[in-house]
Order: C-alpha cells, then sequence, then structure tokens
C-alpha cells in the first residue's frame, strides 16, 4: 500500500525554516567574528558553524527531494555544493562570501514558502543567483555578487513582463492607502490583468469595514524597468506583502495562487525567519516531554476527582459533606493546575522574536554604512506564542528605526566623543502577569525641535501648541509622522512607529518613550504573557459587571464633586498628581440608568493607555482575579468601547473595556468639546 508522503508535508516545511533559522544565525556569528575587516579578507571559519550550516542544506535537500519539491532540491545541491567547497578549503571564507551566503539562505527561504503556498517555479531573480552560485565553484570564490545586480536587465529580448502578487495588511486604510489606488495607479503603465482573491473574506456579519480581506495577483504584460512597479507600490512597501517577478517568453507566468507569506525576494529588508506579518506563521508547537509527562498526570488527578465527586451525585449526606468540600478543594486545585500546564505548552522564549533582528542590524547597518553592536539578553523569557508572532513587526520597526535614525555615523559619534561603533541593547524580563521588552540605543537621542517643527508643517499639531517634552517625544507614534528627509529602503514613509503603537495596543499592551538627547531613546513594550487569560479588575456599573485589564490600571480615587474641574466646552476634568486628566462616565457609555450618577458616590479608576491618562467612573470595585478571554465579534458583532467578553463564576456575561478606544473618546470629547455619544 502506497504511503502518501503530504502528511508530512507541514512538518518538513516547519523543519526546514528551522534549519534555515539556525544557519543564518551562524552565519551572523560568523560575520561578527569578521568585524572590522575588509569585505575581502580571507578568514578561518570553525569547522562546527559550517558543519551547522552544512547540515541544514544538506536536510532541507533530502527532504525536499522525497517529497518532489525539485525547485527547492536544485537550488540546494547547488548551495551544498559551495558549503562542500567551503569545508574542503577550496574556498576561500571572506565577509563577501559570507554575505552571498546569507542571500543564499533568503532565496531558499523563499522557495520554500514558494512550495507551502502551492508555487513551484523559480523567480527570475533567484533562477540568476543560483546560476551565479555555480559559477563561484571551482573558483576559489574570487567572484563577487553585487545585490544590486541580482535582477535581470530587462532590456533582454525575451522579457515578456511582469507578475504581481499583492497581499495588503488587513489595518491598511488606517494607514490612510487605499489599495484599489495603488492598482489604478499601476494601469497608468500599461495593460494590466488582475485576479481577485477573496479566500480570507469572513461571512457578512464578522466584516469589519476597516478592514481589507482581499488580495490581488495582477499580470503585467509591459517590459518595463522593475523600479517603476515598485514605485508605485512604494507608499505601501510596509503595509502589504509585495511580490513582483519577472516573466520571459520562454517561462509562463505563474498560475498559482496570490502569496500571502513570501518574503521579497533577495531583499536586503527580508526579515529572517519567524518575522510577523511577511513571515509565515508556525502551525504547530514543539512541546517537551516534561511538559507532557505533566499534563497527563494532571488529567489522571482530575479523573480521580471526578470519580470521587460522582459518588455523591445519587444522595448527599451530613457526614459526606466534608468529604464533598475535600473533593471540591481537589477539583479547583487541580483545574488551577491543569490550566498553568495548558498555557505553559503555548509559551515560547521570546528569543524566537528577538533572534530575527541581528539580520536586521547588519543589513540596515551596512546599507548605511554605519557600524553598529547589538546586545540581547533575556532570550530564555517565556510568552504566548501568539504575542511572539504578532510583535515581530514592532521589533523590527523600532530596530530599524533605532540604526537608522537613533545612531549616528562613525565620524559624527567620534566627533561627539562617542565610540565609533553604536550599540543597541534589547532586554526581555518577566515583571508580574507581564513581560517587558526595552530597546535602548546610545546615539543621539530624539531632536524635540524638529519632531515639532515637522509635526506643525504636516499639520499634525497646531502651529500654537504649547507641548511638554513628553508629549513632543509622542508625536513620533502619530500615523504619518517621519522626521527622514527623503523616503529611502529604511525608512521616511511615517509607517513604521505608527505600526509599533498599532500593533502593541492590539496585543493588550503598551509603548512608552524615554528621550535622553545627546545619550539616546529607550523604547519600552508591555506586553501580556498570554492572550488567551488575562488579570482584571471588575468593577460594577449599575447592575452590570466590566472587566478593565489590570495592565492598564494606575490607580483609584474617590473624589468630592467639588474637586472636579468643569472647563467650559470640554469634558469634566478630575486632579491627578499635579495634572488634570479628562474622564469618562460608564453609565453614559452603556446607557445604564441604574448606575450611581454622583462623582463622590462612585469610584474614578485612573488607567493608561498610548500613553493617554483618563479616568473611568464606576459605582464599585468587585475585586481582581483571572478571567478567560472570549470574542465578543465572534458570537455578536463589535461594540464601542468593548475589546472582548467572559464569562463569571456564575455564569453571567462581563464585557472587558478597550482603554485605547474609551482613551481616544474621551480625549476627542475633551479637546473638540463635543458631547460624547452614549453607546447601547
Amino acid at each position: 500500500m502506497a504511503i502518501d508522503l503530504t502528511q508530512f508535508h507541514q512538518t518538513f516545511f516547519e523543519e526546514s525554516l528551522e534549519a534555515l533559522s539556525d544557519m543564518e544565525a551562524e552565519l551572523l556569528r560568523l560575520d561578527s567574528h569578521m568585524s572590522g575587516r575588509r569585505v575581502s579578507d580571507e578568514f578561518k571559519a570553525d569547522n562546527e558553524s559550517l558543519n551547522i550550516i552544512f547540515r541544514a542544506v544538506h536536510s532541507i535537500k533530502g527532504g525536499s527531494s522525497t517529497f518532489g519539491f525539485e525547485v527547492v532540491a536544485n537550488f540546494s545541491h547547488v548551495l551544498e555544493s559551495l558549503l562542500d567547497d567551503i569545508r574542503e578549503n577550496r574556498c576561500k571564507t571572506t565577509r563577501d562570501l559570507i554575505s552571498i551566503l546569507l542571500q543564499s539562505c533568503d532565496c531558499l527561504r523563499t522557495l520554500v514558502q514558494n512550495a507551502q503556498n502551492g508555487i513551484n517555479t523559480v523567480p527570475a531573480d533567484i533562477n540568476e543567483f543560483q546560476i551565479k552560485l555555480e559559477s563561484l565553484q571551482g573558483t576559489n570564490c574570487a567572484v563577487t555578487l553585487d545585490r544590486r545586480q541580482k535582477t535581470r536587465s530587462i532590456d533582454h529580448n525575451d522579457v515578456a513582463g511582469w507578475d504581481i502578487s499583492f497581499v495588503p495588511n488587513k489595518n491598511i486604510l488606517s494607514t490612510g492607502n487605499d489599495p484599489v489606488r495603488i492598482i489604478r495607479a499601476l494601469t497608468q503603465l500599461g495593460k494590466i490583468r488582475s485576479r481577485l482573491n477573496i479566500k480570507s473574506l469572513p461571512s457578512w456579519k464578522n466584516i469589519n469595514p476597516e478592514d481589507i480581506y482581499l488580495s490581488w495577483h495582477i499580470d503585467f504584460s509591459e517590459p518595463i524597468k522593475k523600479s517603476q512597479i515598485e514605485n508605485v507600490f512604494s507608499w505601501v512597501i510596509d503595509d502589504c506583502v509585495l511580490n513582483i517577478i519577472q516573466k520571459t517568453d520562454t517561462q509562463k507566468s505563474p498560475t498559482s495562487k496570490p502569496v500571502p507569506d513570501t518574503d521579497s525576494n533577495v531583499d536586503t529588508r527580508a526579515p529572517a525567519p519567524g518575522a510577523s506579518g511577511n513571515g509565515l506563521e508556525v502551525q504547530s508547537i514543539r512541546v517537551s516531554t516534561p511538559k507532557v509527562d505533566a499534563l497527563v498526570d494532571l488529567v489522571g488527578e482530575l479523573v480521580i476527582t471526578q470519580t470521587m465527586l460522582s459518588q455523591f451525585s445519587e444522595e448527599i449526606t451530613p457526614e459526606s459533606i466534608e468529604k464533598l468540600q475535600f473533593g471540591l478543594g481537589l477539583l479547583e486545585r487541580n483545574t488551577r493546575e491543569l490550566q498553568e500546564s495548558v498555557m505553559g505548552i503555548r509559551m515560547l522564549p521570546v528569543g524566537f522574536a528577538l533572534n530575527k533582528l541581528p539580520r536586521i542590524v547588519r543589513d540596515v547597518s551596512q546599507k548605511l554604512g554605519k557600524k553598529v553592536k547589538l546586545d540581547i539578553s533575556g532570550e530564555g523569557t517565556e510568552l504566548d506564542k501568539s504575542v511572539i508572532e504578532s510583535m515581530g513587526d514592532a521589533l523590527m520597526h523600532i530596530v530599524r528605526n533605532s540604526v537608522d535614525h537613533g545612531l549616528e555615523s562613525p565620524a559624527e559619534r567620534i566627533n561627539a566623543g562617542k565610540p565609533e561603533t553604536g550599540t543597541i541593547q534589547v532586554q526581555a524580563s518577566q515583571k508580574g502577569g507581564s513581560v517587558v521588552i526595552t530597546i535602548e540605543d546610545d546615539g543621539n537621542g530624539l531632536d524635540r525641535d524638529l519632531i515639532l517643527h515637522k509635526a506643525i508643517e504636516k499639520d499634525l499639531v497646531a502651529e500654537d501648541a504649547n507641548l511638554t517634552d513628553e508629549q513632543i517625544d509622542n508625536l513620533i507614534f502619530i500615523p504619518g509622522f517621519s522626521t527622514a528627509a527623503q523616503v529611502t529602503g529604511v525608512s521616511g514613509r511615517g509607517v513604521g512607529m505608527d505600526v509599533v503603537r498599532t500593533r502593541i495596543s492590539e496585543l493588550g499592551g503598551n509603548v512608552e518613550v524615554i528621550n535622553k538627547p545627546g545619550s539616546g531613546t529607550k523604547l519600552t513594550l508591555r506586553l501580556p504573557l498570554t492572550l488567551a487569560i488575562m488579570d482584571g479588575l471588575c468593577v460594577k456599573v449599575g447592575s452590570q459587571v466590566y472587566i478593565i485589564p489590570l495592565l492598564s490600571v494606575i490607580e483609584s480615587l474617590s473624589v468630592p464633586d467639588q474637586n472636579i474641574s468643569r472647563p467650559a466646552g470640554g469634558s469634566e476634568l478630575v486632579p491627578f498628581h499635579g495634572e488634570y486628566l479628562p474622564f469618562l462616565k460608564l453609565y453614559e457609555l452603556f446607557n445604564l440608568s441604574s448606575a450611581v450618577k454622583n462623582t463622590s458616590d462612585g469610584i474614578i479608576i485612573i488607567v493608561e493607555a498610548e500613553s493617554k491618562k483618563i479616568g473611568l467612573l464606576v459605582d464599585e470595585i468587585v475585586g481582581q482575579q483571572q478571567v478567560v478571554v472570549k470574542s465578543l465579534e465572534t458570537h455578536y458583532k463589535r461594540v464601542e468601547g468593548v475589546a472582548t467578553a467572559t464569562i463569571l463564576g456564575d455564569g453571567e456575561v462581563a464585557l472587558i473595556l478597550d482603554i485605547s478606544t474609551l482613551a481616544n473618546l474621551v480625549n476627542h470629547k475633551h479637546h473638540q468639546g463635543h458631547s460624547l455619544k452614549a453607546a447601547s
């Protein structure tokens, strides 16, 4: 009986991407040892590193051959032959060669991801790169491959156009970009044929009108320059997955579906494997044997407890009450341990997200001619798998901006009395129920005068605005803001730091920036350990119970009515440590007539989101507890001011408040002088 090999494909893809990650890490380690050398200087690589790199490629070659992925197997074979020359000292190891091998890693990753998505053709630029790799064998590796020459000249007679895969990010509209407008601009360059992919379109009741669920595959038949097409997409390059593949007369255009998870081919900004957004999400988790054993033991304890309690189901006597209470205590303890054990299975080291940063730093620093040292600590800190996958974009944006905007050039650093090599420190640690990640550089810090000037120039703030230093620093998070003089491949589009705050807020966390002019910048990301269970503050408004994420809570106050400030045309303000904060009456927002109306009779909870502090008026505080997060949109619809829901111990549903939305609502009311509409 024939064995169905397709059942092993997913395992092959995951193991291949992990092997490529190991290969890239070793190449970056070798590159760091060669720091300060010229790109052509010869270097003796240690055998263990070379063996790890060779084994990674050899494993991918063997698996791809077995499963019939010939495109992957052919490229792996060429790369394996080159690595064998290096191991046998038939090829000189230089920084230039390391760059070539890193490009090879990018190409092989793209081919593996294409195979996972059913694409079995070789992109034109990867095909040419493979030919050049073959030419290196037996030449002592003296040939230099320039990344800028990776794309075939479009003047050749065999050019037939371009195949374009365009997959916008779900929230692209929030950045002010419109995919349809981009495609219309493309038609001005020539005739196109597009196919619309609607497979990601949810059911009608689950559609959010502010999100994009569509993607396009575009057949462009004009033999124009690739740079002309890239210019059309330049405004959305950080908000989409874009794949531009050259067609030739001898190469039919791919007819497969758009590739939502494929990195741009051999791009200097290509993220390392595991990068959120553009990378493939891992659909399985490798669990250590002790964790599985502990889970099995707990299930066994639950079965024993269930058997014990079932004996009391028919009749309860006064004599059995004590045994029943003992059994319920066991059930509570075992359930709590089972919950912690299951959640532990989803916990992965945050190093999965941090390990892609060295490649980002290397590529960007070389492109900008800067010397950068990256220090990473706390990689073993555990975080929920879904949080790790979602925060990859934010970390990449921050580190890329630190290299580009934060750190000075070597000459500027020497003139300022600093070492010519800049330092970026990334540290992860667990504090209570959250994980804190700090990214700190020793650069020049944020130029507040320039930031304020640019914000006024772009009409993001009023010219006569009187902002504090902290408010000026936080202007970098406004959508569309950038201090870059021109748009480059690294930055300048004004979407990077906006993406950071948006992504972290979606995860229920927050971002803080500490600016030290002349000495550097420090950004602190606070993230919940998991998105499935959270610590919440239970409050009561009328007869309803609401949950406030504990991560957002600062303090609770009881404020006499006479201490409330009521400026004309604005919202009411509550005094808080020397400043006045706007506050929101939840009974007005949710139209609850039975709630406490007088401020002095209730409690004001001070919360913070996106560096905005506000107050929430509630009747009373019920207590603090862990709650299981349930999606509200899946069962009902989206409600303004509500993030998700949970089920309380008495079976009642409690709404979990969206602090970011509430902060925007109350600040809009405060600044615009409009009345806040009550939401039922």
